[in-house]
Order: structure tokens, then sequence, then C-alpha cells
């Protein structure tokens, strides 16, 4: 209760952290926080030509079908592979400033989560064009499916974070790590291809209920089922409470390790 209390009292220093990586993301070039929307446009539109022209995949509108959960995905995988970097990366103010050193993975993520909906607009404003259309009624839904993703992602940045401190070589593995698990999560395909007899093990995987119910949200338009939210939020907090035990274990030690 400590830590958080003391994590409160830095909010300030969190939203400042979180404004600085939104506006140097694309610092120094012509046309700057644009680029936030103009990447997934170009993105979708390299999708269309792809699994619309080229390669069709069999699957109505496929290129929504994938861009619907590209989006998130997209999220999740900048939370881990450059978040596991987030404290090396300010070893010179972890070294020589005191402050909650929960402070970096937690802006780190909120700097993700704000890239995430503001390439939500982009989304919405497709499916509206596209004709498939929105359904507001189930969208309550999209608010607790982006707060257990958030929870998932922190809880995960907070043990990365840590364990990169220790085991630099983390940090450049993350990567590898990222691309093969977006291939073992339904962001490509429908949960439906995967073979049943593996599927129960394809449901350890944290990220399955969680794109599973934005694929429902914006491409089905419908409600997640219960058990699909409810699995995603157990492993959610799980992740959350993990991560985080280890990260205040941890970092006791990152100075002198640094």
């Amino acid at each position: 209760m400590n830590t958080l209390k003391e994590i409160w009292e830095y909010r300030t220093m969190i939203v400042n952290m979180v404004r600085r990586d939104l506006k140097g993301k694309y610092r120094g070039s012509v046309l700057g926080f644009f680029w936030t929307f103009l990447t997934p446009l170009l993105q979708l539109v390299v999708y269309t030509l792809v699994f619309s022209v080229i390669m069709r995949a069999g699957i109505e509108d496929y290129y929504l079908f994938l861009f619907v959960t590209l989006i998130p995905w997209s999220y999740f995988s900048n939370c881990l592979s450059i978040g596991s970097g987030c404290i090396v990366n300010q070893k010179d103010l972890v070294v020589k400033i005191y402050f909650p050193r929960e402070v970096l993975p937690i802006s780190h993520v909120l700097a993700q989560l704000a890239n995430m909906l503001l390439t939500f607009l982009v989304l919405i404003a497709v499916l509206l064009i596209s004709g498939k259309g929105i359904n507001l009624m189930v969208w309550g839904y999209l608010i607790i499916v982006i707060f257990v993703e958030t929870l998932l992602a922190l809880g995960m940045t907070f043990l990365l974070s840590a364990i990169t401190v220790f085991i630099r070589d983390l940090q450049y593995l993350m990567t590898i790590v990222v691309m093969a698990w977006q291939f073992l999560t339904p962001v490509m395909y429908s949960v439906d291809m995967v073979p049943e007899n593996l599927r129960k093990l394809f449901y350890l995987n944290p990220m399955t209920p969680i794109i599973i119910a934005y694929r429902d949200i914006f491409y089905y338009k419908q409600a997640p089922q219960l058990s699909t939210l409810l699995l995603g939020t157990f492993m959610g907090v799980f992740f959350m409470v993990f991560g985080f035990f280890v990260f205040t274990k941890l970092k006791k030690r990152f100075a002198e390790v640094m």
C-alpha cells in the first residue's frame, strides 16, 4: 500500500513522461504526430491489397477481420518489446534521482495505451466507411477488455523490465519472442481453425481471450462470451500481481547492477 501511495504522489511525473513519449515518438519527422493515424491506414491498404486481391483468405472482409485485432496486438507487443528496456534505457535517471521505479513501466504502458486509443479513431472510421458498422450496445464491454489488456501488458512490462536489468539479452530476445507469440495468438486467423485437441493448450496464451473479445466487439458486433471475459480477467490480474511482486523485489538492486 505504501508503494501504491508513493506512485500516486508521483502521478505528475507519470503524466509528463507519457507526454514526452507521445511528443518524442515522431520528433524530427515532417508529418510528426500525424503518423499516429497514417501508419494504421497504410497497414490497412497493404492488408486489403494482399488478402483481398492476391492471397484471398476465404473470410469475409478479411482485412477488417485482421485489422480489428492487429491494433490491440500492436499495443501489447510494443509494451513488451520496447518496455522490456524501459529501466536500462533510463539508467542515468535511475542511478541519480530517487523516484518510485514503477513510474517508468507505468508511463511506458500508458503512452502505448494512448496511442492505441487514438488509432481506434481510424478503426471506427474504417468500419463506418466500409459499411461494416459498429454496435454501440456492446461497447461497454470494450472498456473492460481494454482494462484487462492493460493489466496484462503492465504486469508483463513490470516483469520483463526488472529481469532485463540483470539479463540484458532479454531486451533483444523479446523481438523474436513477440513475433512468435503473434503466430500463437488468433490475430491472423480464427480460433476455430486451431485443432480441437490443441485448443485447451491454446487458451493458456493470455492474449487469446483478449483478442477474441476485441474481434467479437468490432468485427462480429456482439458481446464477448462471459467465459472469455473471465479467463482474460483472471490472466490479466494474475500477471499484474506476479509482475508487480517480482518488480518490487528486484528494484532494490537496480542501482548497484547498473
